[in-house]
């Protein structure tokens, strides 16, 4: 009898019937029911509109990539992509303006510039990091990794330089070593390098730039490998061993420790490979830990116990990079934990 009492309990709030002789109770059932709808309602939008926008960015992108392809071969001038289309509304119809035709001038000004460049260094410091334009010789001021070659790449690509840009590819596929006994600077390598060449990588789709990337950034990754997870600010490309400047105590710089994100997050977007993502974010993570109410962090921090040292804060060298960069990663990822102190 137990058990039938307990059935009979349990399903008579399923019955209609219960819920007409009960009006409050019925009202309580409405209102779940409509915010339920409206809550699975809205979820759904979100998720189709989110799905809308990632289809209208990728077309955007390929047509990009399509635009840019016929700027290099000159089968198009800019604007004339957007008339044949009938995009761009009332700009579209003034691509012959006099604007237009001085902008058209002041582009080929820049181009004959970068030429006048990237001529004399080819001539003069040809895989060297830079050239001394007035001793016409070149430097290797970040341990011969051909840093102007490297920073000039997308440059090349996107002004449709198409002979230099072989040329400059040809000197990365055969020439660019980076098992050199050379204490780098594990910040410029970043920005310099593995930017360089994953940028390089995304315009033109050729792998051989991302498995560079990926060769540098693999001989950086042991600089993060400290008690914290905060990294070293200097690494030997040969042997792998991080250490830090002996001006600064032991510490590292805050914008050498938090100006490598975006970089390794990119990489590991590309690769699969989630190791570099990890590391980098894992830095955001510890100086969370500490972080001050005004968001503004000292400059020197403990590799090993993760704590700030002494009392200097700048948004000038060794602190800049490290709030530029918690804006763009947010940007990169639409993350906003990233940021939310700035908020």
């Amino acid at each position: 009898m137990a058990r039938s009492r307990s059935s009979s309990t349990t399903f008579r709030y399923i019955n209609p019937a219960y819920y007409l002789k009960r009006p409050k109770r019925l009202a309580l059932l409405f209102i779940v029911f409509v915010f339920a709808t409206f809550f699975f309602w809205d979820r759904q939008t979100l998720v189709r509109d989110h799905q809308e926008e990632i289809s209208k960015l990728n077309e955007e992108v390929m047509q990009l990539r399509n635009l840019l392809e016929d700027l290099k071969n000159g089968r198009v001038m800019p604007g004339e992509k957007m008339k044949s289309s009938g995009k761009g509304g009332h700009a579209a119809e003034n691509m012959d303006s006099p604007d237009n035709i001085l902008d058209a001038q002041r582009r080929e000004k820049v181009k004959d510039a970068m030429l006048h460049a990237w001529s004399s260094y080819e001539k003069y410091a040809w895989g060297h990091d830079e050239l001394q334009p007035q001793s016409k010789n070149g430097v290797d001021s970040f341990g011969g990794l051909g840093a102007t070659l490297i920073d000039s790449l997308d440059t090349l690509y996107i002004m449709g330089l198409d002979e230099q840009f072989q040329r400059a590819r040809e000197w990365v596929a055969n020439s660019l070593d980076f098992n050199k006994n050379y204490d780098a600077s594990v910040f410029e390598t970043t920005i310099r390098v593995v930017g360089g060449l994953l940028s390089t990588y995304d315009l033109s789709g050729d792998k051989l730039f991302l498995e560079k990337a990926q060769d540098i950034a693999d001989r950086l990754l042991p600089a993060w490998n400290t008690e914290s997870g905060i990294p070293y600010n200097i690494i030997n490309l040969a042997h792998g061993k991080p250490h830090n400047p002996g001006w600064t105590g032991g510490d590292s710089i805050l914008a050498d420790s938090g100006t490598e994100q975006l970089e390794f997050i990119a990489l590991s977007q590309r690769t699969g490979d989630p190791k570099y993502q990890q590391k980098v974010e894992n830095v955001i993570l510890e100086l969370n830990k500490t972080f001050p109410d005004d968001g503004l962090l000292p400059i020197y921090i403990n590799p090993h116990k993760g704590t700030t040292s002494y009392s200097t804060i700048t948004f000038g060298a060794m602190g800049d990079s490290f709030y530029e960069y918690l804006l763009k990663v947010w940007i990169q990822g639409n993350r906003t934990a990233a940021v939310s102190h700035y908020r």
